[in-house]
């Protein structure tokens, strides 16, 4: 074992200045093509799918499988039988790591048999999700609003939920590679603050939080990457809405989102469902106009993180202010509504005479 020199990557001796060629190190042609396999009955490699599988059997989790997930035509008999024990494999295989159908074989290694019974082969499980189809996806949707309402009763997942709920959506663009993924295709996304064109798939993503409480998925759909943002996004806004309320939700409901979200659509959904919104608008004639008859004694300082108070008038001094003024939104479409528009302008950097300012919606 000797240095290697950052210089020259030679090998230079304890104490001395002459360099001398390093040693290659090669592997055995047989330990190269050798595959690790985890094969001691005696031990256990992932214990901790123990509590995990656990809550999920007394959160009733194969019985919502069972119970909602059916498969009347399979082109393999047998690949669509007993779709809770295949399913619930797959997602205790997903908790301890495994990314691909091979790497499920990791729940049958080792001792693991002796703590999960009814645990089937890789090729079993790939064989069951090659039978799946869009329907058999909403089922499973529908599983994961059930399985939530289960463990939000059950553990007391989201502490707070009687009083306020927040609502989120959001979509992103996730690259693919290969040339036969299926649904990859070209979509927008940035990418330090650069659109660019990216070929991917594009979920779309709803979550439940409250104020004392990290978001939890209530809904995912995968869509192909040249997705628009907001497709399908009223129908989840509702099911998440639904969601919380079959969850114990008997306070405000809010709704959040981008302005990929901001249309007469979304905001009907939300008035259905009882749940109140906070949406991005684009910036429109309607909307400057709307603006422009904010005086200026109605614009308040954002308390950011780096505002200072005056000392003698005790107000906040910021880069930042916001005003808000009614305004009636989509006018020109059946999905009118009246609400507060919530306005925050910053100084613009480019005109040394601070009286001209920008108006940025949020």
């Amino acid at each position: 074992m000797c240095l290697l020199s950052l210089d020259n990557w030679e090998c230079l001796g304890p104490g001395s200045t002459n360099p001398q060629k390093a040693l290659e190190v090669k592997l055995h042609d047989g330990w190269c093509r050798a595959v690790p396999v985890f094969d001691d009955e005696h031990l256990v490699s992932c214990a901790g799918l123990v509590p995990v599988m656990g809550l999920a059997e007394q959160t009733g989790l194969a019985d919502l499988i069972a119970a909602r997930v059916r498969f009347k035509a399979c082109r393999v008999a047998s690949a669509g039988t007993n779709p809770a024990g295949k399913l619930t494999s797959i997602i205790a295989g997903m908790a301890a790591g495994a990314d691909c159908i091979d790497d499920l074989d990791l729940v049958r290694s080792g001792g693991m048999g002796r703590l999960f019974g009814e645990v089937y082969a890789p090729a079993t499980l790939g064989q069951h999700l090659r039978e799946f189809t869009h329907g058999h996806t909403l089922q499973l949707g529908s599983v994961l609003r059930a399985h939530l309402v289960n463990l939000v009763t059950t553990t007391g997942l989201l502490p707070g939920i009687s009083q306020r709920v927040f609502v989120d959506i959001d979509s992103l663009l996730r690259p693919t590679f290969g040339h036969a993924k299926q649904g990859a295709s070209y979509g927008h996304t940035k990418i330090a603050g650069k659109q660019i064109l990216r070929k991917g798939l594009s979920p779309l993503i709803t979550t439940i939080s409250t104020e004392h409480a990290a978001p939890m998925i209530t809904g995912a759909r995968l869509r192909a990457g040249k997705t628009n943002s907001g497709n399908g996004a009223a129908r989840m806004i509702a099911q998440a809405v639904n969601t919380a309320r079959a969850a114990g939700v008997t306070g405000q409901i809010l709704v959040r989102g981008d302005s990929a979200y901001g249309n007469g659509v979304v905001v009907t959904a939300c008035q259905r469902s009882g749940a109140r919104f906070s949406l991005v608008v684009n910036k429109n004639r309607s909307v400057a106009a709307a603006i422009a008859t904010i005086g200026e004694g109605a614009w308040t300082p954002v308390n950011y993180p780096g505002a200072v108070r005056d000392p003698d008038t005790g107000q906040w001094i910021s880069d930042a202010e916001v005003a808000e003024i009614p305004y009636t939104a989509f006018a020109s479409t059946p999905h009118a509504v009246t609400a507060r528009l919530v306005v925050r302008r910053v100084k613009d950097a480019r005109y040394v005479c601070h009286e001209r300012e920008t108006e940025v919606l949020m």
